[in-house]
């Protein structure tokens, strides 16, 4: 498939607002900063509104890609995955997060493949208490797994942690020693403490940091886009 994002380091802006109105301020105010690669939603508009409503007001304004991040997808038995991909028709790729196990990644991402819908796969989280040894409850080797996984059905693109560069330095090795190329995508950035330029250089090539509040709780959210964009290397 075609890259979900032309340039290889961009600023994605998390819509994380809670009303059209705010989505719609916040991509007028952001979308011809030059830098910005696309649009992450997620449930907080979908669930309300619907997934057309939610694409057409990002796309009476532009048309940066779209990605829907569900928090957390691949999660249910893989006969749902069809349903879901079909349910996120008009975004431009989605993230699947499969902690339901190898069966159903496999299952949604031939889904995803299937429907012509570009995925994105993540492993590991930025919160505490996720994998085993901090207290978690999944095993400390899923993330690896699960990224084996994608990669070997052809997917590139990945999301890691933007708080833990050395992860995503660990995982951009893995990944290239399987001959991938891969494509990053990070959140866990500013509020949660990420570094935007520590996170560039861990991951190589291409790299695209995703910037919730602070950028949609800034009072000049333009200004806040351009200087993140700045800090892109």
């Amino acid at each position: 498939m075609n890259k979900i994002i032309n340039p290889d380091k961009s600023i994605i802006p998390a819509c994380d607002v809670a009303t059209l109105e705010e989505l719609q301020k916040l991509v007028q105010e952001t979308h011809d900063v030059e830098g910005i690669g696309a649009y992450k939603i997620g449930f907080e508009l979908v669930i309300p509104y619907g997934m057309k409503q939610v694409v057409k007001t990002i796309r009476d304004i532009c048309d940066h890609p779209i990605i829907y991040d569900h928090q957390k997808a691949a999660t249910d038995i893989p006969d749902t995955g069809i349903k879901f991909v079909r349910a996120c028709k008009g975004c431009d790729a989605i993230i699947l997060f499969p902690q339901a196990g190898p069966v159903t990644e496999e299952a949604w991402i031939k889904a995803a493949q299937e429907e012509g819908m570009q995925v994105i796969v993540g492993g590991e989280m930025t919160h505490k208490g996720y994998l085993a040894a901090d207290n978690g409850y999944l095993s400390d080797d899923m993330p690896t797994r699960a990224y084996t996984i994608a990669a070997n059905l052809g997917v590139t693109d990945f999301v890691v942690p933007g708080n833990k560069p050395e992860k995503i330095e660990q995982y951009r090795k893995m990944l290239e020693a399987m001959g991938i190329s891969p494509t990053f995508y990070s959140p866990g950035l500013v509020a949660q403490g990420g570094s935007i330029t520590d996170g560039a250089k861990a991951a190589g090539k291409s790299w695209h940091a995703i910037v919730g509040r602070g950028i949609y709780k800034a009072d000049d959210m333009k200004k806040a886009a351009q200087e993140f964009v700045k800090e892109l290397i």
